[in-house]
């Protein structure tokens, strides 16, 4: 979810509980593997061997409650004093009814589009309190959630805008720093789409190293089920370990994209990697910049139907 006036990219390449506990060993085994078999209400996988759990949360809570206190609910139609629309043309307003967010009771978050009978749009979006998630010096961070995205005929599911991303968190200081203080997009998806996008969103905008305001972005679609038939299981990893840093996205374990540090100028670089560090949201969005461009047409439209959740199994962050 990128921030101010950002015409979005495009199709082009740039922890219920028991019993459970068997598949989320299997997983750390084969170095945290996605869970692709595993029902929903799987378990946070356990750190493998070398790595710790830095933030970890499976949405055990009693059916229709909110989130725990690791979240901060975002509501209305910005952050106060930052742009409107948050910054990318969404039509949605947030809310904090548990129409919009609530845990299912069965393990999972729902984050579910509403439309009421004057045709105004309402959703949710949340960030994890915390906003120091960064790889140290030398070491790794691994940022993962198990997804289902909205399970919507693609004709009925223009303008939907489901997203599991991590913001620079000197953002909430400075609601106009966005691209410099970073943008990690480990999940995105619009109206449907079998695709998963993984984008970069840096230095300045328009232009500079991160070809804004597209990003470096790349896609795919999701492997051996579609993203809104199955869960599937979207990490991003900031590689500080070798002589040049890399960044890199998976779907279901498998790489499709990377951007090495060679591949922006320093100076942006190391605006996006020398403050404390990054926050985690999750939402979904209607309409806007990204659903528009992709479709060509303004979403979203009288087709557009609404009530399909994103389901969240997990969401954790590792460290090695």
């Amino acid at each position: 979810m990128a921030l101010p006036g950002k015409p979005r990219h495009t199709n082009e390449g740039r922890f219920r509980r028991r019993g459970r506990v068997a598949a989320a060993a299997l997983a750390a085994g084969l170095g945290l593997t996605a869970l692709v078999n595993a029902p929903a209400g799987a378990e946070v996988p356990p750190p493998e061997e070398g790595w710790t759990l830095t933030f970890g949360d499976d949405f055990t809570g009693e059916a229709g409650t909110a989130p725990g206190e690791d979240w901060k609910i975002d509501t209305g139609r910005g952050y106060p004093g930052g742009p409107d629309g948050w910054g990318t043309g969404e039509i949605q307003t947030y809310t904090d009814d548990p129409s919009n967010l609530r845990q299912d009771g069965d393990g999972n978050l729902a984050i579910t589009p509403r439309q009421d009978e004057s045709g105004n749009w309402t959703s949710s979006r949340i960030e994890t309190q915390r906003g120091d998630f960064k790889a140290a010096e030398g070491g790794v961070l691994r940022i993962e959630g198990r997804i289902r995205m909205p399970d919507v005929a693609t004709d009925q599911a223009l303008g939907y805008w489901p997203a599991f991303w991590a913001l620079g968190s000197p953002y909430r200081e400075d609601l106009w720093s966005w691209p410099t203080i970073g943008e990690f997009d480990i999940m995105e998806n619009v109206n449907a789409e079998n695709r998963v996008y993984g984008v970069l969103h840096c230095d300045v905008s328009p232009g500079g190293s991160c070809d804004e305001t597209d990003g470096l972005a790349a896609n795919r679609e999701c492997p051996d089920s579609t993203c809104q038939e199955a869960f599937h299981t979207y990490r991003f990893e900031w590689d500080r370990s070798g002589e040049v840093e890399e960044l890199r996205w998976y779907v279901d374990g498998q790489r499709y994209h990377s951007v090495s540090e060679s591949d922006v100028a320093p100076a942006a670089w190391q605006s996006m990697t020398s403050h404390e560090g990054y926050f985690v949201l999750l939402n979904v969005a209607i309409g806007g910049q990204f659903p528009d461009k992709n479709s060509g047409i303004t979403t979203p439209t009288e087709a557009t139907t609404d009530g399909h959740p994103m389901l969240v199994d997990y969401i954790a962050v590792y460290n090695k």
